[in-house]
């Protein structure tokens, strides 16, 4: 079945994570995406675990269903053939800084000179109207940015650290998707393309500041302190996983019912009484004393018990799972989220579903990652370039196809 975005025409120009993540899902999501590398090749193309050369374990799960051409963009018929691509393209995505694309002659302004209907995204670290606007950013300073090793730290780790993924990139390639759908669907109203700027340090801060604005809400008066910033329950010290007799669960008694059944089942109805835990704001005031409370139940029986005991009194609870379970977890193997394909040249390869589901115009795994420059010389066909050109611009270094 086509996706939803069948007939849309990406012309990728990212890298690294964040980029390739939102153009994956573009298209999963039926979207023809035309990957554009340099002659090096997306760096994530070579980071171990891997099979064979250029074709690394982060490449091959953010680059699926894209086809790679291979151009020297610093190279004058490197990047008219790039032109030519993006007059034929809906989107252009890039994700380096935006004086970097000013000075390869690819700005917003050369791109709608070919294709005034073109939607041109950018995706990098911060919006171009404040004094960071030409710093680089990475996944890690970002995060350092957004305040996320100053939560972990003042949550209880021992030390400022970031969390262990790519929270930033994949955070952001999000809003990338949201921006390029909604964009697509404004020209349709309007006819009319844009520029729009994604900046990393500002759409992360959606997601840390949505909760931790906290008192800061509320503007102070004259007369008035500000604050308490921050979210009590995410910062407690005690929000954990809990420790069991053999291991660890994870539980959230939130709401009064919750309460009711947990106090019952502890044997301490009476705690219904208790003015700390009494009503959801006595709780939200004191989330140490509930996530301790909570912590010293779970050390009297196993993980098993608590999650059969805890499941028949409808309290959420799930068991931590490592890495490892979660490739083995019964519910993913269920529905076949982790599936199973032959890549031409990787051998047998174990990808991820698209998460979401569809009644019609499903997305899907359409396309293998595809090897550096596999597609060079089909894209530049179909974008007019005469086989004598392709093959001038392959020897001049200006292009690069996969033999």
């Amino acid at each position: 079945m086509s996706g939803p975005l069948d007939g849309v025409r990406i012309l990728d120009l990212t890298s690294v994570v964040m980029g390739p993540f939102a153009t994956q899902i573009l298209g999963d999501y039926g979207a023809d995406v035309i990957k554009l590398e340099s002659p090096e090749g997306d760096v994530m193309r070579h980071n171990a675990p891997l099979r064979s050369r250029g074709m690394g374990h982060i490449f091959m799960n953010a680059n699926r269903n894209k086809r790679s051409v291979v151009l020297d963009l610093k190279k004058d018929a490197g990047r008219v053939a790039c032109l030519a691509i993006a007059k034929l393209a809906d989107v252009l995505v890039y994700n380096i800084r935006p004086q970097a694309m000013a000075r390869l002659k690819l700005g917003y302004d050369e791109v709608r000179a070919v294709n005034p209907r073109i939607i041109y995204v950018g995706a990098f670290g911060y919006s171009q109207r404040g004094p960071y606007a030409a710093k680089a950013a990475y996944d890690d300073l970002i995060q350092g940015a957004a305040g996320m090793p100053w939560l972990l730290k003042e949550s209880g780790a021992e030390a400022p650290r970031y969390v262990p993924a790519t929270m930033a990139d994949r955070t952001v390639g999000l809003h990338i998707v949201n921006a390029v759908c909604a964009a697509l669907y404004r020209r349709e109203k309007s006819g009319r393309g844009q520029r729009i700027d994604v900046p990393m340090f500002e759409s992360l801060l959606q997601t840390v500041m949505g909760e931790h604005m906290g008192g800061y809400t509320y503007v102070a008066g004259a007369d008035e302190k500000p604050g308490p910033i921050g979210y009590a329950r995410m910062l407690a010290a005690e929000r954990l996983p809990y420790a069991t007799k053999d291991g660890y669960v994870c539980v959230l008694v939130y709401n009064d019912k919750q309460w009711r059944a947990f106090f019952a089942l502890i044997g301490k109805p009476e705690l219904l009484s208790d003015p700390r835990y009494a009503t959801p704001t006595a709780r939200s005031q004191n989330f140490d004393d509930s996530n301790r409370l909570v912590a010293e139940a779970m050390r009297t029986r196993s993980t098993a018990e608590w999650i059969a005991a805890l499941e028949a009194a409808d309290i959420p609870v799930q068991r931590m799972n490592s890495l490892q379970d979660i490739v083995e977890d019964p519910h993913l193997a269920a529905i076949g989220y982790f599936r199973e394909v032959e890549h031409p040249s990787e051998g047998r390869i174990r990808s991820m579903a698209v998460p979401s589901e569809w009644s019609e115009s499903s997305p899907g795994y359409r396309r293998h990652a595809p090897r550096l420059g596999e597609h060079t010389r089909e894209v530049l066909r179909e974008a007019g370039l005469a086989e004598s050109v392709i093959e001038q611009l392959i020897a001049a270094g200006a292009a690069q196809a996969a033999a």
